[in-house]
């Protein structure tokens, strides 16, 4: 197994905002500088721009409710997966229940929550929005193409979540998942990877896992009216997505970034375990046609590093391309719930930055 390479740390700051350090669960950086994440706890967010190298700050808030509609306004998204392509932000909510956590000393009450299974309406959203000057922005023409126009939007809502979900819910290997509504932490239906190309949108699964196997669904989009997108055909028969299965040794996905026409694909348990987390190369996936699967025999997924591992602490959540000290290739990685050694401030924290070959 090749060991990782930590090249350098990137220092993130969060001033007047202690508790969203320990909640980091995605990344992307776009073409000005900013470096952009999310919480899994909010519905919102967070530019830091760079201030010295290395370092990352001037942090802006922005609310996802001011550009597209969400559910309700007390929901969290759980915002779990974040990518920019061609102007635009992209990001997904988990898609996901939840079991209550025990957490009362009295036995009797932690055995009741432990059957309470919730859900938050907010994390069925899978949207868009333009980027402008590092500024978010609900729609706007291209300077140089005035005839193009960008619109903040959102994947079409439906009584049963949203239309992916409905889609979901005739499949094969998902259906049953999706009919119990079974929580994210016990293997059941949980969105944690996003990476876009243009239209084309992969959506790496935690959970279900089946047989060892993980799964990254692929779907295309187009807007149907302002504000609204819908799933656009994209197999020969008309099917909507299609499934890449792929051997992640009994691991979910977690996180998903673009290199070229390569996924990086960042496995970590999906079961409230903990454990070593792993990065893999899933080859050409931008050219794969149909239906896939993709075993580490082959030359198609290729197994790269695993991340060092603190138990209790320093769960890599969100990852994105960076460029650091003149590599062609690196990869920045964020952590929920850091270590305190991560932490030289109650408002700072850093982040790593990888090799990647």
């Amino acid at each position: 197994m090749p060991e990782s390479f930590l090249l350098s740390r990137v220092l993130l700051r969060f001033p007047q905002s202690e508790d969203l350090l320990e909640d980091l669960s995605a990344a992307a950086v776009t073409p000005d500088g900013s470096l952009w994440v999310g919480s899994d706890e909010l519905t919102s967010v967070e530019r830091l721009s760079p201030i010295e190298p290395y370092i990352f700050g001037d942090r802006q808030t922005f609310s996802v409710g001011d550009f597209v509609d969400l559910f309700n306004s007390e929901d969290e998204i759980d915002i779990e997966g974040m990518d920019y392509s061609h102007d635009y932000l992209w990001l997904t909510g988990s898609h996901s229940t939840k079991r209550s956590k025990a957490k009362n000393k009295k036995p009797e009450k932690n055995i009741q929550r432990l059957s309470e299974i919730n859900t938050d309406l907010n994390r069925y959203l899978l949207a868009r929005i333009p980027v402008i000057n590092g500024e978010l922005v609900k729609s706007c023409s291209l300077s140089d193409q005035p005839e193009q126009e960008l619109t903040a939007a959102c994947l079409q809502k439906t009584a049963g979540r949203n239309l992916l979900i409905e889609v979901l819910k005739q499949d094969p290997h998902l259906a049953p998942f999706l009919s119990i509504s079974l929580p994210s932490k016990d293997n059941g239906f949980d969105i944690e990877g996003l990476a876009v190309h243009r239209d084309k949108i992969f959506l790496g699964l935690r959970g279900p896992v089946l047989r060892g196997w993980a799964i990254i669904l692929e779907i295309e989009v187009e807007e149907t009216e302002p504000g609204q997108l819908t799933l656009k055909a994209i197999g020969e028969e008309g099917q909507l997505y299609k499934k890449h299965f792929v051997d992640l040794n009994g691991l979910g996905v977690r996180e998903l970034c673009l290199d070229g026409k390569d996924m990086i694909i960042l496995a970590g348990s999906t079961m409230d375990l903990e454990g070593s987390m792993r990065v893999f190369r899933l080859k050409d996936i931008l050219d794969r046609c149909g239906n896939t699967l993709c075993g580490q025999e082959s030359e198609d997924l290729e197994v790269l590093f695993d991340l060092p591992f603190n138990f209790g602490s320093d769960h890599a959540e969100g990852l994105t391309l960076f460029r650091c000290l003149g590599q062609p290739n690196s990869l920045l990685v964020v952590y929920d719930s850091p270590d305190p050694k991560r932490k030289p401030t109650s408002t700072e924290v850093f982040a790593d930055v990888f090799q990647l070959k």
